[in-house]
């Protein structure tokens, strides 16, 4: 007897209607992300093509390379919204930032006040080469300054992917994880997707972001997921509701 396993879903399909985006580079000449507003406008268009209904932006924080504030990138916000309106697109769209973790992290988040995804809830992430050497004093303080951290894409983290107990030792810190969608889907090579697969298994992941940066990151939500448990991640994406604003 021959058994066929139902083909799994394309992304885009997971992606409900009224879909909130916690994580994405689509304000223009900030970061890494959209470079043009025509770039800002094609993504955003897309995104709202698949079902994304708000957006709360990230451009990057970071020392020697963004050296974002909370001024300028409001300013662009601001900016974005107006010539999106203009081309008569009105979707809920705020800005916030994802901060790199360092002692430029630390120094700041002491001295003015974050840009927060929603109340309290902060946007971080790692260096890709190895953690800080401080990683725990800066989240311990950052929490001490009121600050709820939400660890960007920790799936991508490739140091931690033989030490799964450090993953571990991030929740009992404090951290609440975002998945980012694309890795679902293999984007980011095929020991991402098996880590991010045993990480949604275990119910660590709390949220979802895109992390669209450019048109590749959009063509990709065509794409079949690679994970074995779609309900698994229907449930993250589902409580992304908690951030609409």
């Amino acid at each position: 007897m021959l058994f066929f396993q139902k083909s799994k879903p394309y992304l885009k399909d997971l992606i409900p209607n009224n879909f909130i985006d916690i994580h994405s580079h689509l304000l223009f000449g900030i970061d890494d992300g959209a470079k043009t507003f025509e770039d800002s406008l094609s993504l955003t268009k897309a995104l709202i093509d698949i079902g994304f209904s708000e957006f709360i932006t990230t451009p990057h924080t970071m020392q020697y390379l963004w050296n974002n504030t909370a001024e300028n990138i409001l300013n662009r916000n601001n900016e974005t919204i107006a010539l999106l309106q203009q081309n008569s697109i009105s979707v809920p769209f705020k800005a916030a930032s994802e901060y790199l973790i360092d002692e430029n992290f630390a120094n700041q988040f002491q001295n003015e006040p974050l840009l927060t995804l929603k109340e309290n809830y902060v946007l971080v992430e790692m260096s890709y080469i190895n953690p800080p050497i401080q990683l725990y004093n800066i989240i311990f303080d950052l929490q001490v300054c009121g600050y709820k951290p939400i660890l960007a894409h920790p799936e991508r983290y490739v140091f931690y992917h033989d030490n799964f107990s450090e993953y571990e030792k991030l929740k009992k810190a404090g951290c609440l994880f975002q998945i980012n969608l694309l890795s679902t889907v293999g984007y980011y090579g095929a020991n991402v997707t098996t880590l991010c697969n045993k990480l949604l298994e275990k119910g660590m992941f709390d949220f979802v972001g895109s992390d669209v940066h450019h048109k590749n990151h959009v063509k990709a939500f065509d794409t079949r997921i690679n994970i074995k448990n779609s309900a698994l991640l229907n449930e993250i994406i589902a409580n992304n509701k908690f951030f609409k604003f």
